[in-house]
């Protein structure tokens, strides 16, 4: 194998691939890329066994081939050098040459047959989506997913397609947020899949704001989605995803409409003198105002008032101040409804004459 390209060509493919790479490994070549060099394509394939990415560049190749080489040292020496430089590789037995200008550099490889394949992915459909949606999904709603629960179903996000509509929910237990997309996307039956948390990390990281169109392949125990020259491929989680739908609370007829900025400053403040383990903040509503309280181990405490906009007397309720923020971040309007049933019942967050991006965060008991 031999080619030679230009430092921010090479750069490209090896930034966006290098996110599935662990740094722990238990097998050598997962540390690695796999790049191949085939007619006038260079691609490099990252992979942690549950999830791989694919990123493909145009190179001026003058020999084919493929090998793998430590994934983050060729990171590290591609960046280090000078912009616009030209690079030249070429695998000389089981070492890789790099060379630029007076610089060379000589890296171990491994055999391209000792990485691992990803299974063939059994495409059960093909949806194509807007890729601002899609991010919007993930972003609204990734930062509920539980982290290493051993109800290993809740580390990852839901994805449930429907007749005419796309939705993602993600809960750790202790809150939950769901995100919709109403629009017929041409499925021809409904499916529920979950993917990973690492998974959706990356497709996170991959996607930006564009109107451009990406592929989604759904199968069995696969998601792959193709977005120009990168391919993302992960496994999906095997289990049941428990019934959102009965979390979400009934009879919520107590109704806070509050100013989104004010509150999220108010909580950041309190949040400041809030118990370190458990982060309770306390809301007592009354009248045409909200009190936000917070205590710690060392008697200090801290009192926000905020003008609120009431349906009933007052309430007086305690919640992970976390909890509430991630929910206030993730919705866009200048004011949010907290809807309540009573003192003991979770609390839903809402924009007002806006359910596509809802919000539950369990009471927490002060």
């Amino acid at each position: 194998m031999k080619f030679s390209t230009q430092r921010e060509v090479l750069l490209q493919p090896l930034s966006q691939v290098i996110g599935v790479v662990e740094r722990r490994q238990t097998l050598p070549v997962l540390a690695n890329f796999l790049i191949s060099a085939v007619g006038n394509r260079l691609s490099v394939t990252g992979t942690d066994m549950e999830v791989e990415l694919v990123a493909s560049v145009k190179a001026d190749i003058s020999r084919e081939g493929d090998t793998t080489v430590p994934a983050r040292k060729l990171v590290d020496i591609v960046r280090m050098l000078p912009e616009g430089a030209k690079i030249s590789i070429n695998l000389d037995e089981d070492r890789l040459i790099l060379t630029s200008a007076r610089s060379r550099y000589t890296l171990s490889t491994l055999p391209a047959s000792e990485f691992p394949a990803t299974d063939q992915v059994e495409t059960l459909e093909t949806v194509e989506i807007q890729e601002a949606a899609l991010k919007r999904l993930l972003d609204k709603t990734s930062f509920a997913m539980a982290n290493q629960d051993v109800r290993y179903y809740l580390n990852g996000l839901l994805f449930e397609f429907q007749d005419s509509c796309l939705k993602t929910v993600a809960t750790d237990g202790h809150r939950l947020a769901i995100c919709e997309l109403e629009e017929d996307l041409g499925v021809t039956q409904n499916r529920q899949l979950i993917v990973p948390r690492k998974g959706v990390l990356e497709l996170s990281r991959m996607l930006s704001d564009s109107d451009e169109m990406v592929e989604l392949a759904l199968g069995k125990n696969h998601i792959r989605l193709v977005k120009g020259s990168t391919i993302f491929t992960s496994k999906l989680i095997d289990g049941r995803f428990p019934d959102y739908g009965a979390v979400i609370p009934l009879g919520t007829d107590r109704h806070i409409i509050l100013d989104r900025d004010g509150f999220t400053h108010a909580l950041q403040r309190a949040a400041i003198l809030s118990n370190e383990k458990y982060r309770g903040v306390r809301l007592e509503a009354a009248g045409n105002s909200i009190k936000i309280i917070a205590h710690n181990p060392q008697h200090e405490e801290a009192v926000e008032e905020l003008e609120a906009e009431l349906n009933f007397d007052k309430v007086s309720i305690g919640f992970n101040v976390t909890y509430l923020l991630d929910a206030l971040t993730a919705l866009d309007a200048d004011a949010i409804t907290l809807k309540l049933k009573d003192a003991n019942s979770s609390c839903l967050i809402t924009v007002k004459g806006d359910n596509s991006n809802r919000h539950v965060v369990m009471p927490l008991k002060l």
